[in-house]
């Protein structure tokens, strides 16, 4: 560690007033951590905004020490922004300006790669610090590694299996894709990751293993939430989903599992969705989802709660039993497992990625067949009886690092 204390502004694809995303609030969660820290002068926080009336390039205060940046993406194969003057003159004005000697980049989607570069270009003594949240570096389909159109997993990385899932760009499109993200990614300092999972993706991709650490994202500190009182003879047998509602997050899968039960089956189980953001999916998608609702709300096996700010979580959990995940994508850190362990709620989640990393079956949750409709069905009515496999699964939870734990982790790597 420097003997100079730091100053540390923390950039990020959305700011959590606006955009309650698991990166947008790591970040944010981080930088507030950071202020805390007694080797840290100051902290400060940059967020993309729009406002509306697109990508203009300025930057304007929030509140003391945060800031917004309209600004936007004009090719979004090669993450360009889309204001350079925005770059080369408002952010580097800030920079100047807030003078840090660390810059802790949570994201560049929305935002472009071109920042990178003016910041080490100001002064390049300030160390960048990137954490990566998922693959899209790796993957053009937002960054998901499934197959266009199936929602495939993808196990690899190339571009011709780039090309064959978007053939409206060349295998040399691709090529240089990499090259320009890996000649961006150069200017980096460290990167961090959630799991090791993502690790030794971006690993296989190109990073140095020496380059690219893992620090789980920080959770609130406090107890674990009790259990949920039980009435006379009734079982562990509430089950929820946090989260957005779209065609990788699997809820499909939860209803479809749900309506493959018997209807004296699905009386033992009460399935709570709390949701955002259907209303921005596809029709073909609402549709399904509306079609398997209603039926399912109409017997009460199914409650659609829908959407809660991060304040809400703790109370709508301590009304559950079991938190699911039943992602079809690998997913890489999702923030509601940390918060489910920290609240005492035991996880059931896919068996690959990310989920099959922080869950460790038979200890602290279960473990699902990826994509399997029925096998959903079935772990949900098996679990709705297990009231000791409940127990011992809570038992078996270890609580996640804290804020400040996560602060002061990647403060060491400086």
């Amino acid at each position: 560690m420097n003997s100079a204390k730091h100053r540390i502004l923390v950039t990020s694809h959305g700011h959590p007033d606006f955009h309650l995303g698991g990166g947008e609030l790591a970040a944010y969660n981080l930088f507030k951590a950071y202020a805390d820290h007694p080797d840290v002068e100051e902290t400060f926080f940059l967020a993309r905004h729009d406002r509306g009336r697109g990508p203009t390039g300025n930057i304007f205060p929030r509140r003391k020490n945060e800031y917004m940046w309209e600004q936007g993406v004009s090719e979004w194969l090669r993450m360009k922004m889309a204001t350079p003057i925005g770059t080369t003159r408002h952010f580097a004005e800030l920079i100047r300006e807030l003078r840090p000697t660390i810059v802790h980049v949570h994201h560049y989607v929305h935002m472009g790669l071109e920042y990178l570069h003016v910041i080490k270009q100001i002064d390049p003594s300030i160390k960048i610090i990137m954490t990566l949240h998922e693959y899209i570096a790796i993957c053009f389909n937002q960054g998901q590694m499934v197959k266009r159109g199936t929602n495939r997993l993808c196990f690899r990385e190339s571009p011709d299996d780039c090309s064959r899932c978007f053939p409206e760009h060349s295998i040399e499109d691709f090529w240089l894709r990499k090259h320009r993200y890996q000649s961006f990614f150069g200017l980096v300092d460290q990167f961090v990751t959630p799991s090791e999972f993502l690790r030794q993706r971006y690993i296989d991709w190109g990073i140095a293993p020496d380059q690219i650490v893992m620090i789980e994202n920080g959770q609130a500190s406090g107890e674990m939430l009790p259990p949920r009182p039980l009435a006379e003879g009734e079982t562990r047998n509430r089950f929820a989903f946090f989260g957005q509602i779209n065609p990788f997050k699997g809820v499909s899968l939860l209803l479809q599992g749900l309506a493959s039960l018997k209807k004296s089956e699905r009386r033992k189980i009460v399935l709570e969705i709390h949701g955002a953001n259907l209303e921005h999916q596809t029709p073909d998608f609402r549709d399904m989802i509306m079609e398997l609702r209603g039926p399912l709300e109409k017997e009460g096996c199914l409650q659609w709660i829908g959407p809660y700010e991060p304040f809400q979580m703790a109370g709508r959990m301590a009304a559950v039993d079991w938190v699911v995940i039943p992602s079809i994508w690998w997913e890489n850190s999702p923030m509601v497992i940390q918060e489910a362990f920290t609240l005492g709620r035991p996880l059931v989640g896919s068996d690959i990625g990310g989920m099959a990393e922080k869950i460790t079956d038979g200890v602290d949750g279960v473990h699902v067949p990826v994509g399997n409709a029925k096998a959903w069905g079935d772990t949900l009515l098996r679990l709705s009886s297990c009231t000791e496999d409940w127990d011992r699964l809570r038992a078996g939870i270890t609580k996640p690092i804290s804020y400040a734990d996560c602060a002061r982790a990647h403060l060491e790597l400086v």
